[in-house]
């Protein structure tokens, strides 16, 4: 497969994950604002999901209209559900014949919603929950189309490696904001309800409640979001299928590239793979994450010099 198509069936992916972890981030989080809790800030969502300095945030940390504003339609905000929806679309057309007419009209169907001047109405005046229930839908529908109608082949396995490459970094940067915020106490009380929310924001409330029985702690939670490999969005179950799909892409022509980046994926998954929550409590959560950090940083960086041709 030619650097060129790998490289955006890579990005295509990367960009669909990123849109749907911003939306299920969006639709939780305002239904927390809503929940009669005077502490709600959403400055754990710009800082994860955005570019805003320090100041740019504090003007829009208790403005919910101008949040979803600023991260659904917002054009000069590059990490907005309109600019990523767009250039996962653009990725799409530079490899129409690589992927299938069904996953082409998934794209298409999404880009003219978001374009479409009504959904600035909707975000406004409409209840924002429905607005987001839309858009998760129609970022679903791609995943499902995607899952039954792609080939089994290079193609896909470089959508997949896009995919989990992008909600293990996700994962990481969700905790990092959050666990910052206690200054990485794992002791630190604090109130149920900001724990509810942030796991419904991630769709890991039900596995919680069926495996945890101690109530919303945070070592349980850094558990859950770390170790759990039941949990499709955990940093171990996203390593996971980024090294069983780059396992695929091995032949006998580029076994020294494909060392490299093995190397660090391997690197990455003992990481995870040993440790448990007692370890990182001795290390120190802010030096274990930045370990994460540094080796998800080090994949990417790897895949884009040797195999889509980075200069």
């Amino acid at each position: 497969m030619l650097s060129r198509v790998a490289d955006s069936l890579y990005w295509m992916s990367r960009y669909m994950e990123r849109t749907d972890g911003i939306l299920r981030m969006l639709k939780m989080n305002y239904a927390f604002s809503q929940d009669d809790s005077s502490d709600f800030i959403w400055r754990p969502v710009l800082k994860t999901f955005s570019f805003l300095d320090e100041h740019e945030i504090l003007k829009l940390e208790n403005n919910n209209r101008a949040v979803l504003h600023y991260m659904i339609i917002e054009k000069e905000n590059p990490n907005s559900v309109v600019n990523m929806v767009t250039k996962a679309r653009e990725n799409a057309r530079s490899v129409q014949d690589h992927i299938t007419k069904e996953v082409w009209q998934c794209f298409n169907e999404f880009y003219h919603i978001v374009r479409d001047e009504k959904l600035e109405n909707m975000v406004k005046y409409d209840d924002p929950v429905s607005v987001l229930d839309s858009l998760i839908r129609q970022g679903m529908l791609y995943y499902g189309t995607a899952e039954i109608t792609m080939a089994r082949g290079e193609g896909l396995c470089f959508m997949n490696i896009g995919k989990y490459l992008e909600r293990a970094i996700q994962s990481a940067d969700i905790l990092e904001v959050r666990f910052s915020d206690l200054e990485y106490d794992l002791d630190k009380t604090i109130d149920p309800t900001y724990w509810k929310y942030f796991l419904l924001s991630i769709s890991g409330y039900e596995l919680y409640l069926k495996n945890y029985r101690s109530g919303f702690e945070a070592r349980n939670i850094l558990d859950q979001i770390i170790f759990n490999s039941n949990f499709p969005r955990s940093v171990e179950y996203s390593v996971s299928r980024v090294q069983r799909y780059f396992d695929r892409l091995k032949n006998d022509r580029n076994m020294d590239t494909f060392h490299k980046i093995n190397v660090v994926i391997g690197r990455l998954r003992s990481t995870v793979q040993y440790s448990n929550v007692e370890l990182i409590t001795h290390e120190g959560l802010d030096n274990y994450l930045k370990r994460i950090h540094e080796d998800l940083s080090a994949i990417g960086n790897l895949l884009n010099k040797h195999y889509f041709a980075y200069s």
